[in-house]
């Protein structure tokens, strides 16, 4: 092997915990799958519910539906998590989706379709997904060895990051052909490939001996921990940073049209999917590193800095590539913080940590758009975006202030990773 191949080799994302693990290979590989499918039918659904009423208002009402089912049951979905198989979580959830995807399709097919099935489905599948994520998410560190968790985190972020890439760019495809029955149908096809990847998977039973409590109790539990521990507490608060105050994806159609290129829009969009993408590929360096916090508050100030400058450069490309070095910094936000979280929390509360991790990355970019879009209204598009950068920039500073456990987590020291990594042996 000469310097160069070593050299990139040495920047590759590493394959690892898709080679070893049978288990990780299935399901990631249902994720994927799982993933792309369902991106036809949120390209499909809100232009079903315009195409039926003609209003924006119907349209933005599926982020309401969606919205609260998601937080409630996401941190329902954690206690289940942690009290039952979670292989048999995800397949239950799995197979539920897929009825309802199946469900959108006999309702498109009618001589009329129905409106209100829309909004009921959306509203499901946001309960379903609740349900399911925080299953899916604690399985992980069962699947893979402890040292291979980074790995772990950065193939799963490069699975979101080719599904929210490859997806939407193939649902315009079919839905423009093939209308909003093929999308479905679609749909449909890759629940049926997912339920037999996740069939394939071996049990994932709960921790023995555990015991359960009423689910407030359990749910009150998960959040103490996470009260406890400040390094924890800081992932949670940096993501919100950079969710709330520095992701303007509401403000895109208006940047497009300031920016005198409304044809760009669906570049404005891509710009983070690509740049995650593009980090994804060159992520293998990410293994070798063990100050995750440090990277996590690294991560939240580069996306401020990027959405700020993008606000203030005068061109249209320039934007588009300091939204993809924004896309690119939040992917290793997400790997680092990911890996704490696998690493750090023991197993026995790792599906109520999960649920807490969905209530934040659904609640954020939720509240993100309203900021956005309140900010704008008053004080414009641009104002709206570098603001929020900044503050966002100064909220990583007040963070790395107020909690240096987070800056300090080292990996190789941390005593929540030394106890989960000696949990993993025992359970080997």
């Amino acid at each position: 092997m000469d310097d160069t191949e070593r050299r990139q080799r040495r920047y590759m994302i590493d394959l690892g915990p898709l080679r070893d693990s049978r288990d990780f290979r299935l399901v990631w590989t249902s994720g994927v799958v799982t993933l792309i499918g369902s991106m036809f039918t949120m390209v499909a659904l809100p232009l079903q519910i315009a195409d039926t009423t003609g209003s924006p208002w119907a349209v933005g009402l599926i982020g309401a539906v969606e919205l609260v089912p998601m937080v409630v049951f996401g941190l329902y979905g954690g206690v289940l998590a942690d009290r039952f198989d979670r292989r048999a979580m995800a397949l239950a959830t799995e197979l539920a989706l897929g009825v309802l995807s199946l469900a959108l399709l006999a309702n498109t097919l009618l001589d009329a379709p129905l409106l209100w099935p829309l909004y009921a489905a959306a509203g499901c599948a946001a309960a379903l997904q609740g349900l399911q994520q925080p299953s899916l998410e604690a399985m992980v560190p069962r699947l893979v060895p402890h040292e291979q968790l980074t790995d772990a985190g950065a193939l799963t972020s490069l699975r979101w990051s080719v599904g929210g890439v490859v997806g939407p760019a193939l649902a315009g495809l079919v839905v423009t052909a093939g209308g909003f029955a093929a999308a479905y149908a679609v749909d449909v096809a890759t629940f049926a490939i997912s339920l037999l990847l996740l069939w394939r998977l071996r049990p994932v039973p709960t921790a023995d001996g555990a015991t359960p409590a009423p689910a407030l109790r359990e749910i009150a539990e998960g959040l103490a921990y996470a009260w406890s521990r400040p390094d924890l507490l800081g992932t949670y608060l940096a993501d919100m940073a950079a969710t709330v105050l520095a992701v303007p994806t509401a403000l895109f159609p208006f940047l497009a049209s300031e920016l005198d290129a409304p044809w760009a829009l669906g570049l404005l969009y891509a710009a983070s999917g690509a740049g995650a993408l593009l980090a994804a590929a060159t992520g293998g360096w990410t293994g070798r590193v063990h100050h995750h916090g440090r990277m996590v508050l690294l991560a939240g100030a580069a996306v401020g800095a990027a959405t700020a400058a993008a606000a203030v450069v005068g061109g249209l490309w320039a934007v588009i590539i300091l939204l993809a070095v924004a896309g690119a910094a939040g992917w290793v936000g997400d790997v680092f913080r990911t890996t704490m979280w696998n690493a750090s929390i023991p197993d026995r509360l790792r599906g109520r940590l999960a649920g807490v991790e969905l209530l934040i990355g659904a609640a954020g970019p939720a509240a993100g758009d309203l900021r956005a879009g309140g900010t704008a209204a008053r004080f414009g598009i641009k104002a709206a975006m570098w603001s929020g950068g900044l503050v966002c920039l100064g909220s990583v500073g007040v963070l790395t202030a107020a909690l240096p456990a987070l800056w300090r987590y080292d990996d190789r020291t941390d005593p929540h990773v030394s106890d989960v990594r000696a949990e993993s042996r025992e359970g080997a």
